[in-house]
């Protein structure tokens, strides 16, 4: 079933592994439960203080960050796209039934779209299906 979207796929794609990279330095981040030992000696304390570049942390979330942004700058009828998509991957509507979905995600749209769609467990996973199921 071939759609005129107003973002390319390739897009879509994009912002798929973003939103991946992006949910999986969060998942590192909580895999271990937050409990670990940290010893630091002199040496890596000094290190720290003197890096002048991101820290690991801050470098993750500027994955997070980048894709809030590609979400913000979204315009209404791309941001409605993309949330169609999300609800015909994640099995909301058919596919088939995608203007009805853009149509309703566009009368819906109270709020932020990217933290609406951030909140979502497996935002990317159902993106991904619902760009399959529209054959893109």
């Amino acid at each position: 079933m071939a759609v005129d979207l107003s973002l390319s796929p390739d897009t879509i794609r994009m912002l798929i592994q973003k939103a991946r990279a992006a949910s999986a330095s969060l998942e590192d981040s909580f895999e271990d439960g937050g409990e670990h030992d940290i010893e630091f000696d002199a040496e890596t304390l000094e290190d720290s203080h003197a890096h002048d570049g991101l820290a690991e942390e801050e470098a993750d979330d500027m994955t997070g960050e980048e894709v809030r942004e590609l979400i913000d700058d979204l315009n209404v009828d791309e941001a409605a796209e993309v949330v169609a998509m999300v609800w015909i991957g994640r099995g909301d509507f058919d596919a088939g039934d995608f203007e009805q979905a853009v149509e309703e995600a566009r009368e819906r749209a109270v709020g932020s779209t990217s933290k609406y769609l951030l909140e979502m467990p497996l935002f990317a996973d159902h993106l991904e299906a619902g760009l399959d199921a529209l054959e893109l």
